[in-house]
């Protein structure tokens, strides 16, 4: 007997009435612009990406030195990579950070309410090393900040920094060996090693709201937080919105922690929504060290590997963590390539059946905990678990109880109308505003690199970016490409990842200072032969799942690029994270000399 196409399992009247809502909730969402209905922070909207935190970036010289490796960005794919160089026993390492300090997404984000929604003792990474023990399950983002700066200390990583500086030029220069580094503070350094760390949450967008140029009020981006203007700090007390009339675009991770204490300052607080976010228990609690087994060596890494191993649909025997993410990672699998169950006798109707079972019970959440029956209707979430990032809070829903809160639905609109001088118009109304905070989000998975705002010209004249828009990513691992001598670049492209990104991350600095410290012992150059290269795409391209169709159905957001779906592709490893890090290692110990050739050799 032939079985039914994978989208089409048998089903009930229920998950087909189920299925129709959430086209139904699709439709009503989706824009026929897709990405481009978001403005980038340039040009007359370049205000939005000043750093509020610092009034004036520290005079000095420009630099026209040498080190033996540059990393571009000081967030924590940054730290992590330079605090791994220093345990190789590299000795002048610069990173070059375009914010005032170290902490990347940890040092913009700082908008009130902000937590991290992995547990801080699997998400802040180091700890063994550091000996820092986290007080919450779940820790304030200051104290992330301030983590980052401790492993930044510890490894003596502000020595060469350089702060409120962003690399504008990375240059290869073939007869030295030697990337040439240019910023946009006139310095042109050489570094003999690059790795660029620039983050998946670094670019802010903008919604591209007709008229938002005309709005009188005062605006700003949430990883910009105008302090300024609304007083207080991240734990609220933001007596400069007594009174005043405040207005939210986006209801994601962002818009839900910061939605309930905007609503405890203003005067009325009006929450503009397209798409309700599912939220899931939170459960925030103070956690005493012997509880996460602190008092062992080695604690934070076996939990850090317990929390992967189970949202990588990985046997892991106890769950460790226990909250929301492990609780419903079997859903992760059209996410994130972990699992490899979609080959099971009837699999996707179990998936879905689950699916519909947790989507469910986080509808009736909100029917229980918002009193008013049509705000409650408008909070609820119509499509798939995997469809958005899922998001964790006790306190967003019962802030729409307050008389001082006003939900907009902005669904039958495809979102806001236009603005004008005065405030926001959904539905032909008026809603009159005297601040309009705009928690939008970044640009996912964009960097500098593959914007072409950081042009990288390789061996010969190559240009990474012509490279990439003519043939696609070709990397090995994702790390390095043919043509881009003793280039390492950090990020998601080509590999595995995870919802605890920082574990990503950490590996991937330990394997950047594996194969540096390999190079510059047997004193070669970092480079993969196209044949590596074409081997490896091999290996993403032939076990890659087949996701496209469930994204193509899901409501609009990032992780579909809009309602434009999630093209299939050798875009990322297919047996997940845990199988990609032993991969990984057992390579570093039979292959790495495959990628090191000598320095008379043709890099062409």
């Amino acid at each position: 007997m032939t079985p039914p196409p994978r989208d089409t399992p048998p089903t009930s009247q229920a998950t087909a009435d189920l299925r129709e809502r959430y086209r139904i909730e699709r439709e009503r969402r989706i824009r026929p612009e897709g990405t481009r209905q978001y403005r980038s922070t340039t040009a007359e909207f370049g205000y939005f990406a000043e750093d509020p935190y610092i009034e004036e970036p520290t005079p000095r010289d420009p630099l026209h030195d040498v080190v033996d490796v540059a990393v571009v960005g000081g967030g924590f794919g940054g730290i992590l990579a330079g605090a791994r160089l220093r345990r190789e026993g590299v000795a002048k390492v610069r990173l070059v950070e375009q914010g005032g300090d170290f902490g990347g997404t940890w040092y913009w984000n700082r908008y009130p309410g902000i937590h991290c929604d992995i547990e801080s003792h699997v998400y802040l990474p180091m700890l063994d090393e550091t000996g820092y023990v986290p007080e919450w399950k779940y820790a304030p983002g200051e104290e992330i900040r301030q983590h980052a700066m401790r492993i930044a200390e510890r490894f003596g990583l502000y020595e060469d920094a350089l702060f409120s500086t962003t690399v504008t030029s990375l240059t290869w220069d073939e007869s030295a060996h030697q990337w040439v580094v240019g910023t946009d503070r006139g310095d042109h350094f050489r570094a003999t090693y690059v790795v660029t760390a620039t983050g998946t949450l670094s670019e802010p967008k903008l919604p591209g709201i007709p008229g938002i140029e005309d709005y009188k009020g005062h605006t700003f981006h949430t990883s910009r937080w105008d302090y300024g203007y609304t007083g207080g700090g991240p734990d609220g007390a933001m007596t400069g919105l007594a009174g005043k009339r405040v207005g939210v675009v986006g209801t994601g991770a962002t818009g839900v922690q910061a939605i309930p204490m905007l609503a405890a300052d203003a005067g009325h607080l009006y929450v503009f929504q397209r798409t309700p976010s599912a939220v899931d228990v939170r459960g925030q609690r103070r956690v005493t060290p012997r509880e996460v087994g602190a008092d062992r060596p080695g604690w934070a890494a076996e939990r850090r590997e317990n929390f992967l191993r189970i949202v990588s649909g990985e046997d892991a025997g106890r769950d460790l963590v226990a909250d929301g993410w492990t609780e419903s990672a079997d859903l992760l699998e059209k996410l994130l390539p972990s699992f490899r169950r979609d080959g099971a006798p009837d699999f996707e109707a179990t998936y879905e059946a689950a699916d519909h079972t947790t989507m469910n019970r986080i509808r009736a959440r909100v029917t229980a905990e918002v009193t008013d029956p049509d705000t409650a209707t408008a909070l609820q979430p119509w499509y798939r678990y995997a469809c958005k990032r899922p998001t964790f809070s006790d306190k967003y829903l019962p802030a729409f109880n307050r008389d001082n809160v006003t939900l907009v639905d902005t669904a039958d609109t495809h979102g806001i109308e236009r603005m004008t001088e005065n405030g926001v118009v959904v539905g032909g109304v008026e809603y009159e505003v005297d601040c309009l905070v705009l928690a939008t989000g970044f640009s996912v998975g964009v960097s500098g690199i593959t914007s072409g705002k950081l042009p990288v010209t390789g061996s010969g004249g190559l240009r990474f970016l012509d490279t990439l828009l003519q043939h696609g990513p070709r990397t090995l691992h994702g790390f390095t490409s043919h043509g881009f001598p003793n280039l390492f670049m950090m990020g998601p492209l080509q590999n595995a990842s995870s919802v605890n990104f920082t574990h990503i991350l950490d590996e991937q600095a330990v394997h950047a200072a594996a194969l540096i410290a390999a190079a510059e012992k047997r004193d070669a150059v970092l480079e993969p032969t196209p044949e590596a290269v074409d081997a490896w795409l091999a290996v993403c391209a032939e076990d890659a799942p087949d996701h496209e169709w469930f994204h193509a159905e899901c409501t609009p957001g990032y992780y579909n690029r809009e309602g434009r779906g999630r093209p299939n592709g050798p875009t990322a490893y297919p047996y997940g994270a845990v199988a990609f890090h032993d991969m990984l290692r057992r390579w570093r110990e039979r292959h790495i000399d495959d990628v090191l050739r000598g320095k008379g050799a043709n890099a062409g």
